[in-house]
């Protein structure tokens, strides 16, 4: 991929900003609409705004139907690796509009029409896809729910979205732990207040569910009786799906997606962002029950008439640390994203990353996001792929990338620890305490300029006034991320973590996504996590948690003292950075997101919840009694 000048990014960025409606209307242009639009952009308020109101299309149509029209229905639009299982799968544009329209006749059977919800727990297989399009397709309205949400978990989001109809799988696959999904589905049900008429399980052969008469149906059954069902046309401004985040107040948000805007966003990502053309094999190593799922393994590269691979397994483990390269050479990957504790895992395993067996030829770049990309395990993906490597922030909220280097509009100079350039479309400014704006390199909240673009939230499902004050009220007129950062003289962003990982030290504002990034550096240490501890004289200090990389010995002592140098070395003596220690793990949500704020409690010495999202609750009293040892725990 050779450099090219960033006139091309210039143009479309300053487009976007100074006249949106002519550039997105140009962007909308390039979908097939039953009706186009004709109002592109639509204030309804101070707070709220509207993409394309008198548009009229259909979302699965855009993914599937429009292809096979245009004579590409032979291509692969899904490919199921499925390493714990040993299972493999094609399937056609043809094939999969045959799956999701039939799938689309069952729930038409059970009464889902447009508008309706349902929602969707399953793990990483084709009829998660199948159900999602197939909901889109009869203008419903989804929520996939992640299928390792515990029952409390699923039983909120149940009673939020109140669905007519559940779609779920007799068991997930971890590694080789088989994880009953049916008990936890009927446990949810019997917590939760609405009761869903109907619920379809997908049997799966490696442990059949118990089935509730007259409740449950068998996903297989029910299709082998099912009339296909065809798209039914919905408003740009009607929803497509509704996706639960976390809430401060611990009641997940119901983040919801317009079915225009977000089509509309999505192509334009997949060209201007990652460079993907019709056929090329696009890997998002997510799960369709986050975000990165919806947008990036599901609907953008279908809608821009990629190959998709749905993988069911991890970056280690099933079998091992080549996992993501044999994936990659198998199908040809063009384009890979995956999160940086992806690649941090494979780090830890196989530091040399053995890759002499496989062929990258095909792999033009890799895209991570999810969290904060650290320096080191950047310098670690690029050195050993030779490949470019784009770091990109985006949210559950925005749908599609804030910032990133955007591939398809021009490869410009990377700055490890930087997530490039705002996209077009999203003007991003760094604000103070009192939404003032500041200057270059200036550390402040990053927030975004309404109208947001196409693709992002429009509303808190069920819950408008939860949307104006989480989002809007902050900074009046601005969008309020809750990430923390600056923007340097060149433009580029520096997303420094969410805004309560600034620590204050003796009056310092300090980051400790910064500590992060230097600790992670150090040749031994394979992750990390900083986060800010009680100090009885200058209110907090830094701690410092390490895992070691795989093989290699050290004395904890020396390992601090280096820390602590290159720490003072690099921010200086104000850190007050003393105290580090080496962990076996680090507690995290299932979706790879370290539990910074609950390691904040524990060293606090406060009560905290371990929440249902963990992946590895025995972590929690393993690092208290390490932090008791060393006498970092506050007697509460």
């Amino acid at each position: 991929m050779a450099n090219t000048s960033n006139s091309h990014y210039q143009q479309h960025f300053d487009q976007a900003i100074t006249a949106p409606d002519t550039f997105w209307q140009q962007q909308a242009a390039k979908l097939n609409w039953y009706k186009a639009p004709h109002t592109i952009l639509q204030q309804q308020d101070a707070d709220h705004y509207q993409w394309f109101a008198d548009g009229v299309l259909n979302t699965a149509y855009l993914a599937l139907d429009s292809h096979i029209e245009q004579g590409r229905g032979e291509q692969t639009a899904l490919i199921y690796d499925s390493p714990v299982t040993g299972t493999q799968q094609r399937f056609s544009y043809r094939e999969l509009r045959e799956a999701v329209a039939q799938f689309a006749g069952v729930l038409k059977a059970l009464g889902v029409s447009k508008g309706d919800r349902v929602v969707i727990y399953m793990p990483m297989i084709p009829q998660a896809a199948i159900a999602m399009l197939a909901t889109a397709r009869l203008g419903a309205v989804h929520s996939v729910v992640f299928g390792g949400f515990s029952a409390h978990e699923l039983a909120l989001r149940i009673d939020d979205a109140s669905p007519k109809v559940v779609v779920s799988a007799s068991c997930g696959i971890e590694i080789s732990k088989l994880i009953a999904y049916k008990p936890l589905l009927d446990d949810a049900i019997t917590k939760a207040q609405h009761k869903p008429q109907y619920c379809v399980i997908y049997q799966r052969p490696q442990l059949l569910a118990q089935m509730h008469s007259g409740r449950d149906l068998d996903w297989q059954h029910e299709m082998a009786t099912a009339e296909p069902a065809s798209c039914v046309p919905v408003k740009a401004t009607d929803p497509l799906y509704v996706l639960y985040t976390s809430g401060t107040t611990g009641k997940p948000k119901g983040v919801v997606r317009d079915n225009g805007g977000h089509a509309v966003a999505l192509n334009y990502s997949m060209q201007a962002v990652y460079n993907a053309k019709p056929g090329d094999v696009f890997w998002a190593a997510s799960d369709v029950g986050w975000v990165v799922g919806h947008s990036y393994i599901v609907y953008g590269p279908l809608i821009a008439g990629c190959t998709t691979v749905l993988y069911e397994g991890k970056p280690v483990f099933t079998p091992d640390a080549g996992a993501f390269w044999r994936v990659c050479a198998q199908y040809q990957v063009n384009i890979l994203f995956a999160a940086p504790t992806a690649f941090r895992a494979i780090r830890k395993e196989d530091p040399e990353a053995t890759l002499q067996q496989y062929d990258l030829s095909a792999l033009r770049s890799i895209f991570v996001a999810g969290e904060r990309l650290d320096p080191a395990t950047y310098q670690w993906v690029t050195d050993k792929l030779a490949k470019p490597v784009i770091d990109h922030w985006w949210q559950t909220e925005t749908g599609w990338p804030i910032a990133a280097n955007p591939v398809g509009l021009a490869l410009m100079p990377a700055k490890p620890g930087s997530s490039s350039m705002p996209v077009p479309g999203f003007n991003v400014q760094i604000l103070d305490d009192s939404g003032k704006l500041l200057n270059a390199n200036e550390h402040g909240y990053i927030a975004l300029k309404l109208p947001l673009p196409p693709g992002c939230l429009t509303t808190i499902w069920g819950n408008d006034q939860r949307f104006v004050d989480g989002y809007l009220r902050t900074f009046p007129g601005y969008y309020a991320s809750g990430d923390g950062g600056y923007i340097d003289e060149d433009g580029y962003l520096f997303v420094m973590g969410r805004t309560d990982d600034v620590i204050n030290v003796a009056g310092h504002r300090l980051s400790t996504g910064e500590m992060e990034q230097i600790v992670a550096s150090h040749p031994a240490v394979a992750e990390c996590c900083v986060i800010g501890i009680h100090e009885p004289i200058k209110g907090q200090q830094p701690l410092a948690l390490l895992l070691i990389k795989n093989g290699i010995e050290v004395d904890e002592t020396l390992l601090e003292a280096e820390l602590v140098a290159m720490v003072r070395q690099e921010i200086g003596a104000l850190a007050c950075f003393k105290k580090a220690i080496v962990v076996p793990r680090l507690p995290k949500t299932r979706s790879g997101k370290i539990l910074r704020k609950l390691l904040r409690q524990i060293a606090d010495g406060c009560q905290y919840t371990v929440p249902s999202t963990i992946d590895d609750p025995a972590s929690l009293p393993e690092i208290a009694s390490l932090m008791a040892n060393r006498g970092l725990l506050q007697a509460k």
